[in-house]
């Protein structure tokens, strides 16, 4: 069975992340979205509400758990059995930063391999950060997060 993981954030989930999650289990059999505890980006949203607002927005999908993760990524993917990880790119912009997190995980393990996909262009431009902005004006995120948690998202306000 080919699995890889899917890290990040997700502070909130939005549809690009789904499109991308989607795009990987085209080419694996399971996909870990690995959540991260991030205290230096000091998210918006608690990890236990990541945790929840991801896992509502992927429950009809077969083969993706959602787990956290606080350790080095290539420590977490060595224990879930994998060395793939992947990682989506919306703009030339992502690309370096990317590219440098693909090379530092290299350097601490030869063996994982980071494989960048891209959402479909319609989310091409969806960020958490931008869907954050808009919260903090009451304005309404719905075309760019999944349904399920829409719900959460006006709870949090």
């Amino acid at each position: 069975m080919r699995k890889c993981i899917y890290p990040g954030t997700f502070d909130p989930i939005t549809n690009g992340h789904l499109d991308v999650i989607k795009r990987a289990l085209g080419l694996f059999d399971e996909v870990i979205v690995a959540i991260a505890l991030s205290e230096s980006k000091s998210p918006c949203f608690s990890l236990e509400k990541r945790l929840e607002m991801t896992r509502l927005a992927l429950s009809d999908l077969k083969n993706v758990k959602v787990e956290p993760f606080s350790n080095l990524l290539v420590d977490f993917a060595k224990s879930h059995g994998t060395n793939f990880c992947i990682r989506g790119l919306r703009a030339v912009s992502d690309f370096e930063y990317e590219l440098q997190l693909s090379y530092t995980n290299t350097s601490l393990w030869d063996k994982f391999e980071s494989v960048f996909l891209m959402p479909s262009l319609k989310n091409a431009f969806i960020s958490s950060s931008m869907v954050r902005t808009i919260l903090r004006h009451d304005g309404d995120v719905s075309q760019f997060v999944p349904k399920q948690i829409l719900p959460l998202l006006k709870k949090e306000k």
